[in-house]
């Protein structure tokens, strides 16, 4: 190849390197907005109130292209929701919100994929939402079981087939087993939004599917005892409209549960005991790390710790030494606390910060701050402030504020006495003073702006209207009576030349001379003032000079009552109701001189309770239930017949529990007869008289609490 024809090809190939060059640059330029269409990222997190929700919103920089998903653990009860394809400018970060429901929130980065946990005070249903570049999550602070329950008098109406249909159920009920030994129970609803409550109790696990209804072919029994896992058994039944699934563990285990869309996982594992374990003490939560260090500088131990937590850890000068230590698997806020006592240390924490310092350094400063907020408190101006209130006494208020008892006291406030007994109680300071008026029921309180800002908050929390609740009891009584009652008289005559042989009932034959007793008399009784029907029946001789006389009689009664008593009262949150209707019967008493007077005791249908209403909505009820009656008169005055029930119970708001019930039966068989003759088989009948009785009782007391609100009334 010549030198001309060489530098031809090779300026060729640079030619077609640099197109190829050019070629991936535009390539790159093109495909770049493309893949950076692709990613996101999470710019915020916060939580806010808005009604009966809680809401979680997730700022993003551009809408989503794919939806996230979510899924939830029973215990602890936490709510997980992961973005693909979403990053984090912080990589991972800690938010603490201590709310009634949600606590705190984890937004950590793996990858391509972000992940959001909501750590929850208790299980709760909650939806999602895509709004433009927010991402909403609606979580009701509402328990299921106590949202949806409506206080009514009325009977509940039946469920339409319509109404069933549109009630969430379960589909199927499966069981696997995990690599390690543990037992999955896979439960596959129809729709999410089922309510899901879970707990142990005793030696089961009780899963409750609310307002969720069981196909007939699951509500068994099933054994799982083969699968070599810690379940042995489990039981899908009904309990009152709701799916429950009870899941029947072995020997040392433990659980946790999450629901991933529509189905429900809840996995129990076999526990092994490690000896080498540290067991956390009651309180410690924090995520568990190991540390073995030989003769470290504690402020480098400090360091380690602010590293593991994120938290930011300010240590005091005065804090010196070194310190080995071993520790495995222990929470981070334990090992801390080993930590610290074991060189005299303590902490004190505001926010994200922790200062450490000695014990007696952080008494000292406190000791000083409180002399010194003290003297600000002698010398700070006194004002005044008048409180109108609306539900509370105002002498019962200031009573409270002053550390008082029930009872008499001065309307203004004496001075406390520092180091005096009492005066801890008081909630105004020592120059603090307060009148109660009466008559406009205000309070007019005297005092540093501090201690006026304490009152004011501890009237806004005491002076709201008591919830009520209105109580519904039914006392049913059930009676079935039987007797009956049969007899023979029995007698014989004759005349011969006028001279009377035998007896009978009256002069039948004329000229025969008779006494009206029979030869046999045993007659059936009445019942309840009613005489039995007789028939009777003769035979005479062709001559008419002798004859038997035959008088049976008999007699049956039958009866069926029921009486239903439904006593119902109003009352407020922890205060006694009493109502009642009756009669008062009057007796003859005898005094201490010897003469007697005129005394009077009820007989009357009682209902007299206490209610007090739970955090979770129920109602525990203190009842004494009385269903007295007028009895049978007696030298004396009338007895009283006496049905009496006094329990406590606790009952779910609009439930209904039987607290009581009493069943009597008495069944008894008499026979009056002559001897030998009454024996005989059939013709013996002629010679006796029977008597049988049997009665029956029965008594049931049900109980009906509800709690009121503005929509519902006592009509």
């Amino acid at each position: 190849m010549t030198l001309t024809r060489w530098y031809r090809a090779l300026a060729g190939a640079a030619k077609t390197t640099m197109a190829l060059a050019l070629a991936l640059a535009l390539l790159l330029v093109i495909a770049a907005p493309a893949a950076l269409a692709q990613s996101n990222r999470i710019k915020a997190v916060d939580v806010s109130m808005v009604g009966e929700q809680t809401v979680f919103t997730i700022e993003l920089e551009r809408p989503l292209a794919q939806k996230p998903a979510d899924f939830t653990t029973q215990n602890p009860a936490r709510l997980a929701i992961d973005f693909f394809d979403t990053g984090f400018d912080k990589r991972r970060a800690q938010y603490d919100y201590g709310g009634k429901l949600v606590k705190s929130a984890n937004v950590v980065q793996i990858g391509d994929r972000t992940r959001v946990v909501l750590d929850l005070t208790r299980n709760a249903t909650y939806r999602t939402d895509q709004r433009g570049n927010v991402f909403v999550v609606a979580l009701d602070n509402v328990a299921p079981a106590l949202k949806n329950a409506v206080p009514t008098f009325a009977p509940a109406a039946t469920a339409t087939p319509a109404a069933a249909a549109a009630r969430p159920s379960v589909r199927h009920i499966d069981f696997r087993r995990g690599a390690d030994g543990a037992g999955r129970v896979v439960v596959d609803l129809s729709s999410r939004e089922s309510g899901i409550n879970i707990a142990q109790q005793g030696k089961n696990v009780v899963v409750d599917f609310l307002g969720t209804t069981l196909p007939e072919n699951l509500r068994r029994h099933f054994d799982v005892s083969d699968f070599g896992s810690p379940v042995q058994g489990m039981r899908a039944s009904d309990a009152n409209g709701n799916a429950r699934l009870t899941i029947e563990p072995r020997g040392n285990w433990e659980y946790s549960s999450y629901q991933t869309d529509t189905q429900f996982v809840v996995e129990v594992r076999p526990v092994k005991e490690d000896p080498t374990k540290l067991i956390s003490g009651p309180g410690y939560r924090g995520e568990r790390l190991s540390l073995n260090f030989q003769n470290i500088d504690i402020r480098s131990l400090l360091q380690v710790f602010a590293d593991f937590t994120n938290l930011n850890i300010i240590t005091s000068e005065s804090v010196q030494g070194n310190i080995t230590l071993r520790l495995k698997d222990v929470p981070w806020d334990q090992a801390l606390q080993i930590v610290m006592d074991a060189k005299g240390l303590a902490s004190r924490r505001n926010g994200n910060v922790l200062w450490v310092a000695p014990k007696a350094e952080l008494q000292t400063k406190e000791k000083l701050e409180l002399e010194s907020q003290q003297q600000i408190n002698d010398l700070e101006p006194i004002r005044s402030q008048v409180f109108q209130l609306n539900y509370q006494r105002a002498e019962d208020v200031r009573k409270m504020l002053l550390g008082m008892a029930a009872g008499g006291g001065a309307a203004v406030a004496p001075i406390a006495v520092p180091g005096a007994a009492g005066a801890s109680t008081r909630m105004l300071s020592r120059r603090g003073s307060l009148t109660a008026d009466a008559r406009t029921n205000q309070l007019f309180v005297s005092d540093i702006a501090s201690k006026l800002e304490e009152v004011q908050s501890f009237i806004g929390k005491i002076d709201i209207p008591v919830r009520q609740v209105i109580i519904e009891a039914r006392i049913v009584e059930a009676t079935d009576t039987f007797s009956r009652n049969l007899g023979v008289k029995l007698g014989f005559a004759g005349q011969y030349n006028n001279a009377r042989v035998g007896n009978t009932y009256n002069n039948v034959l004329p000229g025969a001379t008779s006494d009206n007793g029979p030869f046999l008399s045993l007659p059936a009784g009445a019942i309840n003032g009613t005489n039995p029907a007789n028939v009777a029946v003769s035979l005479f001789n062709s001559a008419a000079t002798k004859f038997l006389a035959l008088e049976l009689s008999a007699l049956e009664a039958d009866g069926k009552g029921k009486i239903i008593s439904s006593p119902r009262v109003v009352t407020a949150n922890n205060i006694k109701a009493l109502i009642e209707q009756g009669t008062e019967l009057p007796y003859q008493a005898a005094t201490s001189s010897g003469a007697t007077s005129v005394q009077f005791r009820k007989a009357n249908l009682k209902l007299e309770v206490t209610p007090q209403i739970t955090p979770e909505g129920n109602v525990l009820l203190d009842v004494d239930v009385n269903k007295d009656s007028v009895g049978i008169q007696t030298t004396s005055g009338f007895a009283i017949d006496t049905k009496h029930v006094q329990t406590q119970v606790l009952v779910e708001n609009g439930g209904t529990v039987v607290i009581g019930g009493i069943y009597t039966q008495t069944e008894s068989n008499d026979t009056d007869k002559v001897p030998l003759l009454g024996d005989i088989p059939v013709l013996g009948n002629l010679f006796k008289s029977n008597a049988k009785v049997r009665n029956r009782t029965e008594l049931l007391v049900f109980l009906t609490p509800r709690i009121l609100n503005e929509s519902v009334s006592l009509r």
